[in-house]
């Protein structure tokens, strides 16, 4: 009897020995692909390695609207991850969801995690940052839109390779070259809207909304059909109509139209650099997008795109202090280097940025410091510091759908961004008749 009892304490005390050493897993909900997938899991494979006490979980959930709707849907259920990666048009519908989500300020405070926003860039930490200047999620893949060039297309076509298009004049020459060569697809773009509306306006220091883009006011209201506006669309559905323009569709496919060598100019985000690395057959080069020279004081600065992470409500301390040591952890110099020189995505703080260049890579790997440059070309302005609106995500869709009867030939500019001001400000207003300030 007496072995029997020590037998028993001995298991019952393995137990809670095993017990107290279980790792707490932590789901991460995100909407990464291809390399960028891979690269998502080596980071957590990476944090999971320097401790026991917590498990990242990376899973991957469709497209950034697909997943952001499937986390809402879960929380409501009882069962949301307890990291988001939410894509930077749903920062402002984010922000309205008071306690279904944990401030990253607040959460690294209350787990004494270092925490200094004034550490990351400038740029990247606006856009995420409330009223009272605390960091409401955390920068993940920062990025913003680059140019791309394939080179080995140009020196075809007659180009110089070095002499990359600056303006959309020179890519319009550039273009009709391209197509009297052979080519069938010499211009591409992806993420239309954040290109051609949201960023066109920025690097044009015009604005996209009132309100300084939506971020002093939910009383906001979209001004994407000034003349300006309208001679852009206007030029690159003329484009569509000569076969100079190849129209992919509303999110990244059109960054394999470049990497497979279908397409001779891209315009998209600089986190592509990881696939276009992986894919690509021919000798790129990375750029800062074009702009129109007659307007005054352009070209201003891109604002950034990607995504940031957001934390769920209703976790254990326990949990949030996993979280914590994780954020703690991505902000690394060494992490945010590794991060940014795999992938193509901005480092998200000075101390990565200048550990890079100390390194020597930007030397060796000419352009990976464009979209940095790109983002701080001039001190941010309200037209360029980026936007805030509610509901974006469906704001953006009735964008996309404008500008796609355009480069169908469906509709002239004019209308096209009349009707997308129109729906655009009424989605505007069920959203702040929702969310009272």
């Amino acid at each position: 009897m007496k072995a029997f009892l020590k037998l028993t304490l001995i298991a019952a005390a393995s137990l809670c020995s095993s017990l107290a050493f279980a790792e707490t897993e932590i789901q991460m909900w995100h909407s990464m692909k291809g390399a960028l997938n891979d690269k998502v899991n080596e980071l957590a494979t990476k944090f999971n390695a320097t401790q026991k006490e917590y498990k990242i979980v990376p899973v991957f959930k469709g497209e950034y609207p697909e997943s952001m709707t499937a986390a809402i849907a879960a929380y409501r259920a009882g069962n949301a991850p307890h990291i988001l990666q939410v894509f930077e048009v749903g920062t402002a519908t984010m922000m309205a969801a008071k306690g279904a989500v944990v401030p990253v300020a607040k959460l690294m405070r209350d787990a004494d995690e270092p925490f200094d926003p004034k550490a990351y860039l400038p740029a990247v930490a606006g856009y995420y940052t409330d009223s009272k200047g605390d960091m409401l999620s955390f920068p993940f893949n920062s990025s913003t839109i680059v140019f791309y060039v394939n080179k080995d297309a140009f020196k075809k076509a007659g180009l110089d390779p070095e002499k990359v298009p600056k303006t959309w004049k020179d890519l319009l020459a550039a273009a009709d070259k391209l197509k009297a060569s052979g080519h069938s697809c010499p211009y591409t773009s992806g993420w239309p809207s954040w290109m051609h509306i949201e960023n066109f306006s920025a690097w044009h220091n015009v604005p996209i909304g009132t309100k300084d883009n939506g971020m002093n006011g939910l009383d906001t209201q979209f001004q994407i059909n000034t003349p300006l506006h309208v001679r852009h669309i206007t030029m690159i559905g003329d484009m569509a109509k000569k076969g100079t323009f190849s129209y992919a569709g509303r999110t990244n496919q059109a960054e394999a139209k470049f990497y497979s060598g279908e397409c001779a100019m891209l315009t998209s985000s600089s986190g592509a650099q990881a696939n276009i690395r992986r894919n690509a057959k021919f000798a790129w080069s990375v750029n800062f997008i074009p702009y129109h020279d007659d307007v005054k004081g352009a070209p201003q600065n891109s604002i950034i795109g990607g995504a940031s992470l957001w934390v769920m409500g209703g976790k254990t301390n326990n949990a949030y202090k996993g979280i914590a040591k994780y954020f703690a952890f991505l902000s690394t110099p060494e992490i945010q280097m590794d991060w940014h020189t795999s992938t193509g995505y901005v480092p998200i703080t000075m101390a990565a940025y200048e550990m890079t260049r100390k390194s020597g890579f930007y030397e060796k790997n000419p352009g990976a410091d464009i979209a940095v440059k790109q983002l701080t070309n001039k001190p941010p302005t309200a037209n360029s510091k980026g936007l805030r609106f509610g509901n974006y995500v469906q704001g953006r869709e009735v964008f996309e759908e404008e500008m796609e009867s355009v480069f169908a030939g469906k509709k002239d500019a004019k209308t096209a961004l009349d009707e997308a001001v129109k729906r655009g400000n009424e989605i505007l207003r069920k959203f702040q008749a929702t969310n009272k300030q």
